[in-house]
């Protein structure tokens, strides 16, 4: 807003009034000044003042926003509307108005908000390089006009809001996007939500330097808009709203949830360009709900970055080279000091528990330990043994606090709601000073915890300090609710919450606590987490909706033997991924104790094939891992997905499957990638007589792996009946491998090769062997295989010839008229039998939906499935 100023000039304006009016100006202001509560400025200096002079003293005493916003109210009240709507015009025609104005805004806003040293590491520009990939991330390739939707994901405080705003201030310096964006805007969800609802004019109005932003003008060329959305685990959007609930219209004001998604899901300014932030568990979320062109995964702090920074925090060499191998040591907690604030938070613990001579690694062994010392360690002085009574109320009133928020999804407090949790003002300043507490970056006078973590920390204090009952807020619900939906992830945003309940009932977090507040705490929450444990063993459905890895760290941290084999012992369901070697051990840790396991499904993505660091480690983890397939011996069903299998990874999982008590049913290998000879992998399918289905899905598999496949599946001991192959690239020649087993097989009744080249060609070897007398084949998935109303002819064929066969799936094929009303006249030919045609009627024109609904109207024994 300084361009504005200087270049157009306040003064200008006020030229532009009378003597009379400009009188009328300074009485206003004096008014205003007064009304508001302003900062003062002199009745004597303002009385005498020029229209320049004035100009000056409003600028000099108030921030340039505030300046024009009391100019453009008293235009108003002096009847000058004229002069608002003029300049409202002159920075509309020059969006470098704008630029100036948010250049200001980010410098005051992140220089405010960042104030511990660990800013230093973020003290470099972006680069060149940077820029060319923004480019990329948000141009289209092909035309440069279609709309993008980029997100930008990383776990909290990795440093994703810092680096948009550095992209913003790269745009306002003009280094990036000048020939394809004039305007960008940002929203914060965790802001932008306080204001329950507003329309995008009025979120646009909050950006714009004066009152009055030209919306029209703005939003003529939506094309030229980047819409910056940060932090969207912050607001309620789960995407799944009907269409009709979204809005279109700009004007109209709609919960800020409502409008996010209308933005979002391309229903409102279709043509602008969208850059999302996020967590990973928020990506997640909207995964599949919404269409991202690019995805950018931010990383953080890097191995050398992590052990430079100990290495800066310490003066003996020897002491930081001892806190970083500790660290280094633990592999959770050194892929958390990749975020630079908790980075900051372990090293600084770290260095005050070894000046007191203490033993570091006792801290390290579980991250509740870890953030407990290090706020007690706060609020501690170095000089003392105990906390003083007004330390213990502060923590009291921070737990409380904390607790509020992470029910009400507030990580933003304002003076009002620290008071309603015990938090006095004259205990805001300690807590800064302290760095517990950290000033938001807007609105002002509001408040956020250090980190995320930190609050989740202290909100699971609370839960062994006070019942949910004793809080003054009716939000905060009791601790097995948290726990049921901390467990099913219903809050992304709860990343530690569980684990940290968890974590402090260890017996060294029960002595830190009790030795904090002087008494002892209630030991009531353990029987309430036996209570959840005992209701998710006895209910099926709902350990299939538990997320096994969070309870897996919730048992790591409370790292009590008895209660872990309690709650193994009766877990019937686990699905878990794997994504590093700390995931690899915790679950090692944990399944080791399963004994009535039936179901397991697994994704280790290519921690297997890629982690060099801990690679013995690692595979000692995969065999405990692997030998629950032997503990339990009910388990029925195994699903591997998303995993990359190297050749010793994949020699452990056979040699463990093959263990004589394992009698699988179901076998499910989608999406894995086989980094060896697969000849193992098919003989344990030869061998396993009790497996009933097999899923290959989304697996690429080779001629040689279908044809090892096949020749399975031909054995006469071979009892599969259910055989999906959809989406593995099946090759030409697998259709005759398949189609001999179609001949030969006596057992399988289901097969689904959907979503491969199959074509009309392809179909029409596997029906010669549909029409034989012997095919036992009841129902065949085709799926988008590429078939035409060619094939048509064939399947009728196979239709009036199988003695089995009931169902075909179509969809997402290309056939028309022609082709099914010859497989219509071939179903009714056989009306003793049912007949399934799995097709979306509404895919079709008006006469083929015709056919289909009278066809299905006519033969009682036709059912078309219009979503299969």
């Amino acid at each position: 807003m300084a361009s504005f100023f200087s270049e157009f000039g306040l003064m200008w304006y006020l030229e532009e009034l009378n003597k009379k009016e400009f009188m009328k100006f300074k009485e206003f202001l004096k008014q205003e000044i007064l009304q508001v509560g302003l900062k003062q400025i002199s009745w004597t200096k303002m009385k005498k003042a020029s229209r320049e002079e004035l100009a000056n003293l409003l600028v000099k005493h108030y921030e340039e926003k505030q300046a024009w916003n009391i100019a453009f109210q008293i235009f108003q009240k002096i009847n000058r509307k004229d002069l608002s709507e003029k300049a409202a015009k002159e920075i509309a025609g020059n969006p470098k108005i704008y630029q100036a104005h948010l250049k200001k805004k980010l410098t005051q806003d992140w220089s405010r908000k960042f104030s511990i040293k660990v800013e230093d590491l973020f003290k470099e520009k972006l680069t060149q390089e940077d820029y060319d990939h923004f480019e990329d991330l948000l141009l289209s390739k092909t035309t440069g006009k279609k709309p993008q939707t980029v997100f930008l994901q990383g776990v909290a405080g990795i440093g994703k809001s810092l680096l948009l705003a550095k992209l913003m201030l790269a745009w306002s310096d003009g280094h990036v996007f000048q020939n394809k964006f004039s305007y960008i805007f940002y929203f914060c969800c965790d802001d932008v939500k306080q204001l329950k609802t507003a329309s995008l004019a009025e979120l646009i109005s909050r950006e714009w330097p004066s009152p009055s932003a030209p919306i029209v003008e703005i939003l003529s060329e939506p094309e030229k808009l980047l819409f910056i959305i940060d932090s969207l685990e912050g607001m309620k959007c789960d995407f799944t709203e009907r269409e009709s609930k979204l809005c279109d219209n700009w004007m109209e004001k709609q919960p800020v949830n409502i409008l996010l998604s209308s933005l979002l899901r391309r229903k409102l300014l279709p043509e602008s360009s969208l850059l999302i932030s996020g967590t990973p568990e928020a990506f997640e979320k909207m995964e599949g709900r919404l269409e991202c062109t690019n995805v950018k995964v931010m990383s953080g702090f890097s191995e050398n970055s992590i052990k430079m920074y100990f290495h800066s925090l310490f003066e003996d060499r020897n002491r930081a080279q001892e806190a970083y191998s500790v660290v280094r040591e633990n592999e959770h907690l050194f892929t958390l000091c990749e975020v630079p604030l908790i980075c900051w938070m372990v090293a600084t613990c770290l260095k005050k528990e070894i000046e007191k001579g203490r033993e570091p690694v006792a801290i390290c062994r579980r991250t509740t330990s870890l953030y407990t010392t290090h706020i007690f360690n706060l609020f501690i002085p170095r000089s003392a043994r105990h906390p003083s009574k007004k330390s213990q109320a502060q923590l009291q009133g921070l737990c409380s606090l904390a607790a509020e928020g992470m029910w009400t999804d507030t990580f933003v407090f304002s003076e009002e709601a620290l008071r309603r949790n015990g938090i006095i003002s004259s205990d805001i300043s300690t807590l800064l000073d302290m760095r517990i507490l950290l000033k938001s970056r807007e609105p002002e006078n509001c408040y956020i915890f250090l980190h995320p973590s930190v609050q989740e920390i202290c909100a699971a204090v609370f839960y062994l300090l006070k019942s949910h009952v004793d809080h003054p807020s009716q939000d905060v619900k009791c601790v097995k609710t948290l726990m049921f939906m901390f467990l099913k992830k219903v809050k992304v945003q709860w990343i530690y919450l569980g684990c940290f309940i968890f974590g402090l009932l260890h017996e060294s977090e029960q002595e830190k606590l009790v030795m904090f507040f002087g008494y002892q705490l209630s030991q009531d929450i353990k029987h309430q987490l036996n209570q959840c444990l005992e209701t998710i063993s006895d209910d099926r459905k709902l350990q299939e909706q538990i997320d096994s890895m969070k309870l897996f760290y919730c048992l790591f941290e409370m790292e009590d033997e008895a209660f872990l084999v309690q709650a193994m012992s009766c877990m019937e369901q686990i699905n878990f991924v794997a994504k590093n070697y700390s995931d690899f051990m915790v679950v090692a840790y944990c399944l080791r104790h399963c004994s009535a396991l039936k179901k397991l499904s697994f994704s280790t993505q290519n921690v297997l094939h890629e982690e060099l660091h801990h690679r013995e480690k690692l595979l000692v983890c995969w065999h405990h891992i692997c030998s629950v397939l032997i503990k339990s011996k009910d388990i029925r069903l195994l699903q591997v997905k998303d995993t990359h299998l190297s050749e010793q990874a994949c020699l452990v999982l056979y040699n463990h499957l093959m263990y004589p008590s394992c009698n699988l049913q179901v076998l499910e290998v989608n999406s894995v990638s086989f980094l060896c000879d697969t000849h193992l992998f098919f003989e344990l399918i030869n061998q396993s007589r009790s497996l009933l289905h097999l899923d290959l899905s989304l697996t690429f598999l080779s001629e040689t792996d279908v044809k090892l496949l096949c020749d399975v599946l031909n054995q006469a001991e071979c009892n599969i009946k259910n055989l999906r192959l959809a989406n593995c690239s099946l090759s030409e020649q697998c259709w005759d491998y398949l189609s001999d087993v179609l001949r030969r097989n006596k057992t399988l009744s289901h097969l689904d090769i959907g979503s491969n080249d199959l074509k009309d060609e392809g179909l029409k070897v596997l029906c010669r062997a549909l029409t034989l007398p012997d095919s036992a084949l009841k129902s065949l998935w085709l799926e988008a295989c590429e078939l035409t109303s060619a094939c048509c002819e064939d399947l009728a064929s196979a239709f009036t010839q199988s003695k089995t066969l009931w169902g075909i799936n179509l969809l997402e094929n290309a056939l028309d008229y022609s082709g099914l009303i010859v497989l219509c006249e071939a179903l009714k030919r056989r009306p003793c039998a049912l007949h399934v045609l799995g097709l979306r009627i509404t895919d079709f024109d008006e006469e083929t939906q015709a056919l289909l609904v009278a066809e299905q109207e006519k033969n009682p024994y036709l059912t078309i499935l219009s979503n299969v």
